[in-house]
């Protein structure tokens, strides 16, 4: 017997909550069971003096993540959304979970990933607790290995900070939390693509919140972030695409608001210390796949590059070409005036949007086995502030975008 699709499955009957945990999935049956009780948990400990639901937004897994979620005892109780059969995306699932968050009036939500395997009870008091402290978003802090999240150390943190002018260390971190407020501009805001739909949600939020001028805070999560690693040259797909794609969009729809940004501002740290020292699982990168699909774009790609990138980044472009892998060096300013050059042309659509993304994919990888190059004897600490260094140098490299933007 096929089930029947159910949009909502509320056991309980639960019409109100002042805290929310929500845990977005898509074929998660094998893993939602282990942060759904750590939730329960959470709550149950650091919130027991609230009413509060644990939501599972998902698209209607074929994996029967749905029956996993319910199955699970927790004392807290559950709600269970679903996009329609045939309505993919994490983004998808999010405005499900705006709409419900709306109707349900909680204070505050806190969102964990599905794949979750270092999630304590903390983590929701982490995530939770600045909420009711007046924070109105709160991203992150975890250590993570220096090549976990190269899109967020390559791209989407030194973007957000130099355009709009916060340091948020974890733009995309995928677990975080927000009022129950800012749920409703979140639900309202006119800006919604196929991109934000899907992987381009959590930039989408982060920017979103800088944007309002609503308190945000980065909260220390006291353990790495532990979950299904990737090497960086592999398993990319559609996701560079959306998130990339989504912070050059943005940049067409809130101008008005980083044209005048001058520089950046550290952003409130919530907690002491992260207490603990345990490292994350090392992530291995196959530096010659990098270097060859760095080569292999120029083929592929140099069209495209010529188009989208100002004669002179393209001509520098062409001598790190040149080098061999052993000595490869992809500075980070000709880095940050590329990225511009891309903000520009995508602006213009100089050539199609989804083109330019993935020309853009080599040139990332090239960009990453510099990093790696560069950061490979360094502990995660060392590599961290090489990273708050070419952070800097974004910001030095906002006059060139600022000129560009404005054809002057």
């Amino acid at each position: 017997m096929v089930d029947r699709f159910e949009s909502e499955v509320n056991p309980r009957n639960v019409t109100r909550a002042e805290v929310v945990v929500c845990i977005p999935s898509y074929n998660e049956a094998d893993s939602i069971s282990y942060p759904l009780t750590q939730a329960s948990k959470g709550l149950a400990k650091y919130f027991g003096n609230k009413s509060s639901v644990i939501i599972n937004c998902d698209n209607n897994s074929p994996d029967d993540t749905k029956q996993a979620f319910l199955d699970t005892p927790t004392d807290i109780p559950k709600i269970y959304l679903s996009t329609p059969p045939g309505v993919k995306g994490k983004g998808n699932n999010f405005k499900n979970l705006f709409a419900k968050v709306v109707e349900l009036k909680p204070k505050a939500v806190v969102v964990v990933d599905a794949d979750l395997i270092s999630i304590t009870p903390e983590w929701i008091k982490h995530l939770g607790e600045p909420l009711f402290n007046g924070f109105s978003y709160v991203a992150p802090l975890y250590v993570r290995h220096k090549y976990d999240g190269t899109i967020t150390n390559g791209i989407a943190y030194p973007l957000t900070r130099a355009l709009y002018g916060r340091r948020v260390r974890q733009p995309i971190g995928g677990d975080f939390g927000f009022s129950g407020k800012l749920a409703r501009v979140y639900l309202e805001s006119k800006f919604w693509d196929e991109a934000v739909a899907n992987f381009g949600i959590d930039i989408w939020m982060t920017t979103l919140a800088i944007c309002q001028r609503v308190r945000v805070c980065q909260s220390f999560m006291g353990r790495p972030k532990i979950h299904r690693t990737k090497d960086p040259g592999a398993h990319l797909g559609p996701m560079f695409r959306q998130v990339v794609g989504t912070i050059f969009a943005m940049m067409g729809h809130f101008e008005a608001f980083w044209t005048k940004v001058k520089y950046s501002r550290p952003t409130a740290i919530y907690g002491f210390g992260l207490g603990e020292d345990e490292m994350p699982p090392k992530v291995e990168v196959d530096t010659a796949n990098l270097f060859n699909k760095f080569r292999e774009g120029h083929e592929e790609c140099g069209e495209i590059w010529q188009k989208v990138l100002s004669e002179d980044v393209f001509k520098k472009l062409l001598e790190i070409l040149g080098m061999k892998e052993t000595e490869f060096n992809f500075p980070t300013d000709l880095w940050a005036r590329l990225l511009f050059d891309v903000a520009v042309s995508y602006r213009d659509e100089v050539v199609d949007r989804d083109r330019m993304m993935d020309a853009l994919i080599p040139l990332y990888f090239g960009r990453t086995l510099s990093f790696v190059r560069r950061t490979r004897r360094m502990s995660i600490k060392q590599a961290e502030e090489a990273i708050e260094e070419d952070c800097e140098t974004f910001e030095a490299a906002k006059p060139y975008l600022l000129k560009r933007w404005r054809g002057t």
